[in-house]
């Protein structure tokens, strides 16, 4: 008599196959993807002329209008905030923050409530053994250049759910469908903390199964080719780069400055100590704020304004549409200092408090002002006056990249990788600063919320093979 096969009975928790808990595989894979410099798709020297020819291949168009021309926007009796017609999209609302820190202890201000969560999204897929990412052409109402290179897909719930009543949108069935593909990455983050009330979006990155239908506003490239893409001004979308950050990075460090437990203490405490008061207020009287029939303007002319536009473009869902934009006051500086500690990279990051933040406080980079902000206060902000008086010979790397397009109006900031010394930036760094390395940075993106989304710009270039420390 033989002995059959045994079979896993149901719930049989022994013969069950288990996984790794983490996938080396992918970051190999997508490190692999940004040491190529050309894939099957065009040529990174082509990518200009391709986004002229998709410039020139829809009508775009933009003007600024007063807020009486805004079509389907009003400002509510009472409380006289921004509200479209439909209760969807987002508000333009009041915002009263209180803090114990920092050069201002309480400010009023704007700010953009949008509590849906949306899908920042790119899809990969292998060609000749190569991942390739499937990016888009995708024009934005505030980018100061219409079309960049955005992710796959790039739709708040309103857009993929149609409430404007458009079109679909492209490949959205990829993020949504589970069995048409395999997630590398998938994780919720925040946005710009000074101008949104809690914002979120989903930032995931999905490998196709089957073959991907083509579209002429879309191309594949490899991660490479974006790296490279990544040095030049205003070609890659706010969007796509905090989507970037987020792929597994094969960080290759064996050894840090701070043990991983050491910067969760420290970033915990971070979080502890901050006590920030953030209340949602009428947006009509304001303190400091003030409304015309164009703009909503601070009294001294700084921050940002509250402007209204009209926006057509052939290639979105909806072809045609007016919206209220944040326009800030200058071009911002942001820029992360780095030292090689015991022959090791690393970068200082900065413990930020700002008003929009679900928890009070996130990593940003060492520096992330808007220098005209601070022009008319007796104390610079720290490392500013550093990485603005920075030798050519040790910036590392420096971009102009556009902020969120869609709600931001031709919101621009230089990044920057600069090397410090001792002298510039202390191993013992200041109340509220640490040393971490890149590879331990772009491990807290597995989880939500804990570095913000210019912080995210400048590890976009790390993931990508842009810019070697």
């Amino acid at each position: 008599m033989t002995t059959a096969a045994r079979r896993p009975a149901p719930g049989d928790a022994d013969a069950v196959r288990l996984r790794p808990v983490l996938d080396p595989a992918t970051a190999r894979r997508l490190a692999r993807s940004a040491a190529t410099a050309e894939g099957a798709g065009p040529r990174t020297e082509e990518i200009a002329g391709w986004l002229d020819a998709r410039r020139a291949a829809h009508r775009f168009q933009v003007e600024r209008i007063p807020f009486a021309r805004l079509d389907g926007w009003s400002f509510q009796e009472g409380s006289g905030n921004l509200v479209h017609r439909s209760g969807r999209f987002f508000t333009v609302e009041g915002l009263r923050v209180t803090t114990a820190s920092g050069p201002f202890r309480q400010w009023h201000q704007p700010v953009i409530k949008q509590p849906e969560i949306g899908i920042l999204g790119i899809v990969v897929k292998e060609f000749d053994g190569v991942l390739h990412l499937l990016m888009q052409a995708k024009m934005e109402p505030g980018n100061r250049n219409l079309l960049q290179l955005s992710p796959t897909v790039q739709a708040t719930r309103s857009n993929y759910t149609k409430a404007h009543r458009g079109a679909g949108v492209r490949y959205v069935e990829y993020f949504t469908d589970r069995s048409r593909t395999r997630v590398l990455a998938d994780v919720l983050q925040s946005e710009h903390g000074s101008w949104f009330y809690r914002k979120s979006n989903r930032n995931m990155i999905v490998e196709a199964l089957d073959d991907v239908p083509s579209h002429d506003d879309f191309c594949w490239l490899t991660l490479g080719q974006v790296g490279a893409l990544l040095r030049r001004d205003n070609v890659v979308n706010m969007d796509a780069r905090t989507v970037l950050a987020c792929a597994p990075f094969a960080g290759g460090e064996s050894a840090a400055l701070h043990s991983e437990t050491e910067l969760l203490s420290w970033f915990t405490a971070e979080r502890s100590r901050h006590d920030v008061t953030a209340e949602r207020v009428a947006l009509a009287g304001l303190p400091g704020w003030r409304r015309d029939a164009w703009s909503i303007a601070h009294e001294d002319d700084r921050y940002f304004r509250v402007v209204a536009v009209s926006a057509r473009a052939d290639s979105r869902e909806v072809t045609g549409w007016t919206q209220p934009l944040f326009e800030p006051r200058g071009t911002g500086v942001t820029a992360f200092l780095t030292r090689r500690i015991g022959g090791v990279p690393h970068l200082l990051a900065h413990a930020r408090v700002e008003g929009g933040f679900a928890d009070t406080v996130e990593l940003g980079p060492t520096v992330q002002y808007t220098p005209s902000n601070y022009d008319h206060l007796p104390a610079r902000p720290p490392f500013l006056d550093t990485v603005l008086a920075a030798d050519p010979a040790r910036i590392r790397y420096e971009a102009v990249h556009s902020e969120e397009g869609g709600r931001f109006l031709n919101a621009e900031s230089r990044y920057l990788f600069v090397e410090a010394d001792e002298a510039q930036a202390p191993l013992e760094a200041p109340p509220g600063y640490l040393w971490a390395t890149a590879g331990q940075l772009t491990g807290l993106l597995r989880h939500n919320h804990y570095l913000n989304v210019q912080a995210r710009t400048l590890l976009s270039c790390l993931t990508s093979g842009t810019v070697a420390l």
